[in-house]
């Protein structure tokens, strides 16, 4: 079955409304964003989480002290790292860890390299924004880069292009989190229903 994890959960309503979708992860974003939150927050959210949920802290550049700290106020049980954190930077924690890598160009796949020892997680390249730019890259890219490893595949996904995703590249996972909002920070169920839908739809497709 191919993972799932829906991002940028900003309160227990959608928190409760994913996990009861079966999927694997949600994700809390640390970093400027509008789906962006506090330790207090996410404090409040967790505890109502069934333990199966992966619950990902996800952080932009960010001192190791702080992370350490909000990893420790939170409970998070995997990281998230989507800036420019070096290899050195990730293998600090003993938490299972997530490494995105940015895709401009097929030369982007070239970081993969330097990541061995951690899950990757390929995201479409936007100078204005580090994550949830709703974009896609081309697939193309991806196809080459499980010539290296299977990764999860983000960017621009949407209940109505996961599938297609999915039966192209056939990612270890997948991770949404624009493509299943009503509005920045705010999931919309039926979204959430149909995309989870279509990852199953497909996973029978290509079993």
């Amino acid at each position: 079955m191919t993972w799932i994890k829906i991002c940028g959960i900003t309160n227990t309503e959608d928190a409760l409304r994913a996990a009861s979708l079966e999927i694997d992860a949600l994700g809390f974003v640390f970093a400027p964003s509008p789906r962006r939150v506090d330790p207090s927050t996410v404090q409040k959210i967790v505890q109502y989480l069934p333990p199966s949920i992966l619950r990902v802290g996800v952080f932009v550049n960010q001192d190791y002290s702080e992370v350490k700290k909000i990893l420790k106020d939170c409970g998070f049980t995997a990281l998230q790292f989507h800036g420019m954190e070096s290899p050195e930077y990730c293998r600090k924690f003993s938490l299972p860890v997530i490494k995105v890598i940015r895709v401009r160009d097929l030369g982007s796949l070239r970081e993969i390299d330097l990541y061995p020892n951690v899950s990757i997680l390929l995201d479409t390249h936007d100078p204005a924004k580090v994550g949830g730019t709703g974009k896609t890259f081309p697939w193309e890219i991806a196809l080459k880069a499980r010539e290296k490893k299977n990764f999860i595949l983000s960017g621009g996904l949407t209940p109505h292009n996961v599938g297609q995703a999915i039966r192209k590249v056939r990612p270890l996972g997948v991770d949404v989190s624009s493509g299943v909002e009503s509005m920045p920070g705010k999931k919309d169920l039926s979204k959430m229903v149909e995309f989870v839908e279509e990852v199953k739809k497909a996973d029978e497709e290509t079993r």
